[in-house]
């Protein structure tokens, strides 16, 4: 248990904007002022990570917020550094709040001598001292299982779910929501059950990762608007390629909801000029400016969800609720109302 009236929030650099929003919004809840532990989190000429927490975490809950994004090394060594100053320092209890989570595509081994690296990840996190995990949209959810520590997986879906009821309100009935392969097909039926449309699945072959060969449609989209869902979209050629085959195959219009807008490379260049009508992402990995720019390009705020499932965790009740419609709904109020 807590031994003071507030949890501590500390953060590394991978997104510090959503950090302090989280950290508003629990103000917001808690009527008293949650800001984030003064510390700082730097380089030395070399590239060595040094951290110095300023202010006194002994006997605190704390909670780290720090996506593992792109630069993935760097981002996560400051997260396991930040943890083990804080472990140092005698705080009681470490949760990281990692709402998107790095190295969760090797997740097991697919070819002769290659690494399980997301295994390699989950022990060093635990072995820097943190004792709980809180993430969203892991690629492939059995990485809950690397670790020895509860892992709290949330879910983009209930938040995509409120979006689409408020963007597509009166043409419900004409979506169609799309998983671009086989693997993600649990996660889009997911999100097609709370909307009440039906599923449909591109099947993509690939040669060698990041080529796609053969991409065909299973299901009729023709007169539809689909939405395609995924957990993160890297480059976004494949994403493009399946809203290309998905026109002509008689759709109506091509939306796409990912949860995770890795966007490297050329990924915002070919999502703006492809034939999708828009891509909603979250901001889980802090957008780029061009992101932001991107006409077709829209971010869903994630903080609210955070905020609550950290208050959720401080106070010992349930994270899960925050799957349910009427509970995270309330939390958005304002952004979707009618």
């Amino acid at each position: 248990m807590p031994t003071l009236t507030e949890p501590k929030l500390i953060a590394g650099n991978a997104n510090l904007p959503l950090a302090e929003k989280i950290g508003k919004r629990i103000s917001m809840h808690r009527g008293a002022h949650v800001g984030l532990v003064d510390a700082r989190v730097e380089r030395f000429n070399d590239g060595e990570i040094f951290v110095e927490v300023y202010e006194n975490v002994r006997g605190e809950d704390m909670f780290i917020i720090q996506s593992t994004s792109n630069p993935a090394n760097d981002n996560l060594m400051e997260l396991l550094i930040i943890s083990d100053a804080l472990r140092r320092s005698s705080a009681a209890r470490i949760t990281a709040v990692i709402p998107y989570f790095g190295y969760a595509r090797q997740d097991r081994r697919t070819k002769a001598r290659t690494p399980i690296s997301a295994k390699l990840v989950a022990n060093m996190m635990v072995g820097a001292g943190i004792e709980r995990i809180l993430t969203m949209d892991l690629h492939a959810t059995q990485i809950q299982g690397f670790f020895d520590i509860p892992v709290d997986n949330l879910y983009a879906a209930p938040i995509f779910s409120l979006d689409i009821q408020h963007n597509f309100k009166g043409r419900m009935k004409e979506l169609m929501v799309v998983s671009p392969d086989v693997g993600g097909v649990a996660r889009a039926r997911e999100l097609a059950k709370r909307i009440d449309a039906p599923l449909s699945i591109v099947d993509k072959r690939r040669e060698k990762p990041g080529e796609v060969a053969e991409m065909t449609v299973i299901g009729d989209v023709k007169g539809k608007t689909c939405l395609i869902v995924d957990d993160l979209c890297d480059t976004a050629g494949t994403l493009c390629k399946a809203a290309d085959l998905l026109m002509q195959h008689g759709a109506k219009e091509v939306h796409s909801y990912i949860t995770h807008g890795v966007l490297s490379g050329p990924a915002v260049e070919r999502v703006t000029n492809s034939v999708m009508k828009s891509l909603v992402i979250t901001d889980s990995i802090e957008p780029t400016k061009a992101t932001q720019k991107a006409k077709n390009i829209r971010i869903v705020p994630t903080a609210p969800m955070f905020a609550q499932a950290i208050l959720n965790t401080w106070n010992g009740t349930s994270v899960s609720s925050l799957f349910q419609h009427d509970t995270l709904a309330p939390i958005y109020e304002g952004l979707y109302s009618s």
